[in-house]
């Protein structure tokens, strides 16, 4: 079997097991994002690094929720090992697009150790946002916290979706190389967000509110 099929096997498997290890929290956190886009709440969406990717997924796309917003972080994730960056980051987006308590917040880190993504929660709950984490919780709980606090991301999720990825990210050992290929948290978080954004949308319609949503311009 070539890398390439052992590749799609692996990770058809993991989305399975990603959306029955989930079912739960996605009903629950659905319903909870649900209510408070049903009073004018807003979800925004934090990814450092590479995470950022996630972060716009669920943002002005076709066929899903308009009520999202992603932060940017204009330096493209490169301080978020660095403490203090994250909270300043989240400090200012508040600021400027008057974040209000009631809203929900999802952050995204695959190990969620590094300080931007856990002061970006820790900001954003003292603010009165729920918080969603997004993360790998076999390799967050591998590593130690880059945080000052010694907390990772998972701690400080009111609720927290697994992307059931494996420590490193990489799933496969490929013959004659000596590391491991194959990342699956970017399509594992994919899956998981847009699963959410579909609870969501099915709650506001179980509770007489007309889901707002994109459609395509292009169709």
């Amino acid at each position: 079997m070539s890398l390439a099929d052992t590749f799609f096997e692996t990770s058809t498997a993991l989305q399975t097991e990603v959306r029955r290890a989930n079912a739960d929290t996605l009903r629950t956190a659905g319903q909870q994002i649900a209510a408070s886009i049903a009073a004018d709440g807003v979800l925004h969406t934090f990814g450092s690094g590479h995470s950022q990717i996630l972060a716009a997924e669920i943002e002005r796309r076709a066929g899903g929720l308009v009520p999202v917003s992603s932060i940017n972080d204009p330096a493209d994730g490169w301080p978020e090992q660095i403490p203090g960056y994250g909270a300043r980051l989240f400090q200012r987006y508040a600021f400027q697009y008057d974040v209000q308590p009631g809203d929900t917040i999802l952050v995204i880190s695959n190990s969620g150790r590094n300080a931007s993504p856990i002061e970006v929660a820790m900001e954003a709950k003292a603010a009165g946002l729920s918080v969603i984490v997004l993360t790998s919780l076999e390799m967050s709980k591998a590593t130690t916290s880059r945080h000052p606090s010694g907390k990772k991301l998972y701690e400080l999720g009111d609720h927290v979706l697994d992307n059931g990825g494996l420590p490193g990210d990489a799933a496969l050992d490929a013959p004659g190389f000596a590391y491991k290929v194959g990342p699956t948290s970017t399509m594992s978080g994919a899956l998981l967000l847009n699963l959410l954004s579909m609870e969501i949308i099915e709650q506001l319609i179980a509770i007489g509110v007309t889901p707002p949503t994109y459609v395509s311009q292009n169709a």
